[in-house]
């Protein structure tokens, strides 16, 4: 079937045309990194992400699977692994979106408004809860660590790329309560 394959070549491309910076991997166009920019007036604002996409055989009709590769602080988002907790690409993915509805749209809106009460990274959203402030200055404090333009380039980049695999991003599914990290630990 040729549609699925144009598609994702046509999405990929638009993409790599637009203002992103879109890394190949393995010389396909089924694998690649993006590198992200925090939204303006977010707490992320200024930070740099390199975020890891993996586009199944049958995307568009498959959502792809997303992971920040350098360390982000935030309740829907794996601080080790980097997989994204959002429902639009593991449970509502519809063939209407493409990868600028990713990054433009549901991305930016993960980072806008969290959601501690699903959380992938229990500390960041018991915080968030807990005291806001001291929540705000972990975000910042990460942002000025790992979000830096330095640390998606070079020997750092290369080392997450590594320490990277397929079980480390968000996979497209729909995950159950087994599945995400809150949720079995009492």
């Amino acid at each position: 079937m040729s549609s699925p394959s144009k598609r994702r070549d046509m999405d990929v491309m638009k993409l790599m045309m637009s203002d992103y910076a879109v890394e190949p991997i393995n010389d396909g166009l089924n694998e690649f990194n993006v590198e992200f920019h925090g939204p303006k007036e977010s707490l992320y604002e200024g930070g740099v992400w390199k975020v890891r996409v993996e586009l199944p055989d049958a995307y568009p009709y498959k959502s792809p699977s997303i992971g920040f590769l350098n360390k982000i602080y935030h309740p829907n988002v794996d601080e080790m692994s980097g997989s994204v907790c959002l429902d639009v690409i593991n449970q509502s993915w519809s063939p209407m979106f493409d990868l600028i509805n990713v990054f433009e749209v549901f991305l930016p809106q993960l980072l806008l408004y969290p959601n501690p009460s699903d959380p992938l990274n229990g500390d960041a959203a018991s915080l968030m809860m807990k005291d806001r402030k001291q929540y705000d200055e972990k975000v910042k404090e990460y942002c000025e660590r790992y979000a830096k333009k330095e640390n998606i380039t070079g020997k750092q980049a290369e080392e997450s790329d590594e320490e990277a695999s397929d079980d480390d991003i968000s996979d497209g599914r729909s995950a159950s309560s087994d599945d995400v990290a809150g949720h079995a630990d009492p």
